[in-house]
């Protein structure tokens, strides 16, 4: 098949899964998803998340250097740290609204609160599009040399985030949902939020592909997107309280799973 169209299908995948899981609003009768199950979901979603970090994009951004001026070691970090400080920024500059109510980003009365949440949720998809798409692009650059290697990483790293991405839609869609959203606008929304991830995974692809020098700083770039994420927003919902524990054994099984995934078939 067709590079190009490899990287269509896996762009794609991800979009799709967040589709499948948006769908759920129209499953749950309540309003309110429990919180057992938002535990178990956002544990999933940051196990994967946080295990495509490490075995997807910043093992290979070390593995792979090339030839560089600065060590390795301090390119990755500062490319970590600097794409911590990227989703940061945007956190202050875009007005957007948390699960618990609390509000970042530019203060303004001119958008209501759903609009705010859906702000919130498009914010933290586009670390996920962006990793994608830097492994993607990454993988066509070295097409001509080792096409599978190359492309299995990235395919791999695709899956992963498709199928937290489910989970993950079903929970932004019933956040919508709770705040009186009827389903057809909560699914919408639900899948709109996720429509981030392409467009951030195109721009990534392209970025990858014709800027190959810079291949340690991008990956290493992403994983700092997504461990922004993973550490301010989903592990600390998911934790829940200090008896119950269902957010913490899904998060060590989607982490093994994401790993496995990556390092077996990779």
């Amino acid at each position: 098949m067709n590079s190009i169209w490899l990287a269509i299908i896996g762009i794609s995948f991800i979009f799709f899964c967040t589709a499948i899981g948006a769908a759920f609003v129209f499953f749950f009768k309540g309003k309110d998803i429990s919180p057992k199950v938002n535990q178990i979901f956002l544990g999933f979603a940051s196990g994967v998340m946080l295990s495509a970090s490490i075995f997807s994009l910043i093992i290979p951004a070390i593995e792979n250097s090339g030839i560089t001026v600065l060590p390795i070691w301090l390119i990755v970090g500062i490319a970590i740290i600097l794409g911590g400080l990227f989703i940061w920024g945007i956190d202050k500059l875009i007005p957007h609204l948390h699960k618990e109510g609390k509000e970042e980003g530019i203060k303004t009365n001119k958008i209501n609160k759903t609009f705010k949440m859906f702000l919130a949720v498009t914010i933290h998809n586009i670390p996920e599009g962006l990793s994608v798409g830097i492994a993607y692009g990454i993988a066509l650059a070295s097409w001509n040399t080792n096409p599978t290697t190359a492309i299995m990483g990235a395919l791999m790293l695709a899956i992963g985030i498709g199928i937290q991405n489910i989970p993950e839609g079903a929970v932004v869609s019933l956040m919508y949902k709770s705040e009186n959203v009827n389903n057809k606008k909560s699914f919408f929304l639900g899948v709109l939020s996720g429509a981030v991830e392409p467009i951030a995974a195109v721009i990534g692809l392209f970025l990858a592909m014709q800027i190959k020098m810079i291949m340690p700083w991008a990956l290493a770039f992403a994983a700092g997107c997504m461990l922004y994420v993973i550490a301010e927003e989903m592990i600390p919902d998911m934790k829940g309280d200090s008896i119950h524990h269902h957010g913490v054994w899904s998060f060590i099984v989607s982490f093994v799973l994401m790993m496995t995934l990556d390092v077996a078939l990779g």
